[in-house]
């Protein structure tokens, strides 16, 4: 119908466009109104941002793509799914892989698009650990789309992790915020780089609010759970793990707040960390499960042995949270955590393992 008005529209305003210009704008939609309505339905799923509704999400577009395989909208949402599962607790390498696929076959049936640069921005900076290609195919997403709230959100997420610009973090999210004011995930992300710039308070206040307004919303609860965790405030981070079980229908995070929360009463933080970390190794046996935040817990203890040998499994299993750390990474100099990388490190594992 949109291609049918715009077609319309051009032919009464006698418009001249060249053969090839009419061919680019008819790339991107679909002439399937089954593969536009999955499409859409995929869309929905993916907005919730919950691993069960990122699988919804999935099926939907690979059922639009079955409907029409030309339909390159369908193939940038397989590659924006993709991208954000590993965040959500899948593996990362068959994920990032197959997110990398769809990003390219966008682009090759349509490459004006801007959002398959920023899955694979995305993808260089928390998979390949090249900061800069990564910053590079962001900025085309930015420079062929200047309002796509969506990459101005995860490159500001990028950007916060990886630190030392925490300024034009805080200055993209609040430019994918004035962009897109009702995406409850781009409301998360505010939070979530709050906490990265240790302004906790913030984090807290805008991830309440949000939560209050949005009971059903499971980001929410894990935007506060890391700011909790930030200020040290344990109960509170426990509870909120509690919720964020329960809100995204996840049996591993209601099972570990479980356990945080046993080990809490009878040992204090240590003894909910040591139940913690009894709970994500068994996890790790049935499903995937991050061995960076293993190497979290285990520094918490202060057991710096072992600490590395999760940053090491974390290392080599790509977790995405080790885009973090503070390390020259890129595809010419990879990162090395028994090696060039061990005194920073070494400092991370101290600090953390100073924490009571």
């Amino acid at each position: 119908m949109q291609q049918q008005i715009a077609g319309d529209i051009a032919e009464k305003l006698r418009s001249k466009l060249s053969g090839s210009d009419k061919q680019q704008i008819t790339k991107q939609g679909t002439q399937s109104p089954e593969a536009y309505d999955v499409y859409l339905k995929g869309r929905y799923e993916w907005n919730k941002r919950t691993r069960s509704n990122l699988a919804i999400a999935i099926s939907y577009f690979n059922q639009a793509v079955a409907k029409d395989p030309r339909f390159a909208l369908t193939y940038a949402g397989l590659a924006d799914a993709y991208d954000v599962l590993p965040s959500e607790g899948s593996r990362p390498g068959e994920n990032w892989s197959k997110g990398n696929t769809a990003a390219r076959k966008v682009l090759e049936l349509d490459p004006t698009l801007a959002r398959p640069h920023a899955d694979l921005g995305g993808s260089e900076m928390e998979y390949e650990w090249d900061f800069s290609g990564g910053e590079a195919e962001y900025k085309m997403a930015l420079q062929l789309d200047p309002n796509d709230a969506t990459a101005h959100q995860w490159y500001a997420q990028d950007i916060a992790t990886v630190g030392g610009k925490e300024a034009e973090a805080l200055a993209e999210i609040d430019r994918a915020y004035q962009l897109d004011p009702q995406s409850l995930i781009i409301g998360q992300g505010r939070g979530q780089i709050y906490s990265f710039a240790r302004r906790f308070d913030d984090a807290i206040a805008v991830c309440k609010k949000l939560a209050d307004e949005n009971p059903t919303f499971a980001e929410a609860h894990d935007c506060l759970r890391i700011a909790y965790r930030g200020k040290r405030m344990y109960r509170e981070f426990i509870e909120e793990n509690k919720i964020y079980g329960e809100l995204a229908g996840d049996s591993n995070e209601s099972e570990f707040a479980a356990a945080l929360e046993k080990g809490f009463r009878s040992g204090g933080w240590k003894g909910a960390v040591t139940k913690g970390i009894e709970v994500r190794q068994r996890q790790r046996k049935m499903r995937y499960s991050s061995a960076f935040e293993i190497a979290t817990l285990y520094a918490e203890l202060g057991d710096k042995e072992q600490a590395f040998h999760w940053l090491e499994t974390a290392y080599q299993e790509r977790a995405p949270e080790m885009e973090g750390l503070k390390t020259v990474t890129s595809r010419s100099t990879p990162y090395v955590p028994t090696h060039a990388s061990q005194s920073w490190c070494g400092k991370w594992v101290a600090t953390i393992g100073s924490l009571e």
